[in-house]
């Protein structure tokens, strides 16, 4: 290179820069720019991941709500398995407020898309004041219970223990595990078979 003239230095570097830029900064820089893309990529994925944890979070809140819903309506709508024991608690019901239960009659059950209308028709013997102990008990039970059809009259024979006869029909709600299907339509015959 010392006999080159400075111009032909300046032709080698340029040579020698332009090789090495094509050769391994060129392939550098590309793979450069693929790492860039990948990383905002991934950037782009964990800002939605963030905000899907946002949304999960806040749907798994609600599911609390609800299920804390569902646990306070499972303890006033009971299920099948109950019936039993709210027939039971029922008439003790009765007997605590010192009525005498003439008629404890269950009705057949409507069924609802989920739950299902249970009536129980009741006939009792008493006082006015006994009665109103007994509906003033029912409304504080945890069963949710309505009262309907309720006639009250003054018997012809009283005592001091049993002046009125009442009689009305109370209904409690069943829960249903799955919500009842449609019957199936019946298919139509095609003629001639």
């Amino acid at each position: 290179m010392k006999n080159m003239p400075w111009y032909g230095s300046v032709i080698v570097a340029v040579l020698i820069f332009a090789l090495a830029h094509f050769f391994y900064f060129s392939p550098q820089n590309t793979q450069l720019q693929a790492l860039k893309a990948d990383r905002i990529k991934v950037e782009n994925e964990v800002k939605d991941l963030k905000q899907k944890k946002k949304e999960l979070d806040k749907i798994e809140a609600e599911l609390v709500v609800m299920t804390a819903q569902l646990k306070g309506l499972e303890a006033i709508i009971p299920q099948r398995k109950e019936q039993a024991d709210i027939l039971r608690q029922i008439q003790q019901l009765a007997y605590d407020s010192r009525l005498d239960v003439t008629n404890f009659t269950q009705q057949k059950e409507i069924n609802r898309e989920f739950y299902a209308e249970w009536p129980i028709t009741i006939q009792i013997n008493g006082t006015y004041h006994n009665l109103g102990t007994y509906f003033d008990r029912l409304s504080q039970y945890s069963r949710l219970f309505s009262v309907d059809k309720f006639s009250i009259k003054a018997l012809t024979r009283q005592t001091d223990l049993s002046t009125i006869s009442a009689n009305w029909t109370a209904k409690t709600y069943l829960f249903l595990e799955e919500p009842r299907a449609p019957a199936p339509k019946p298919k139509a015959k095609r003629p001639g078979r």
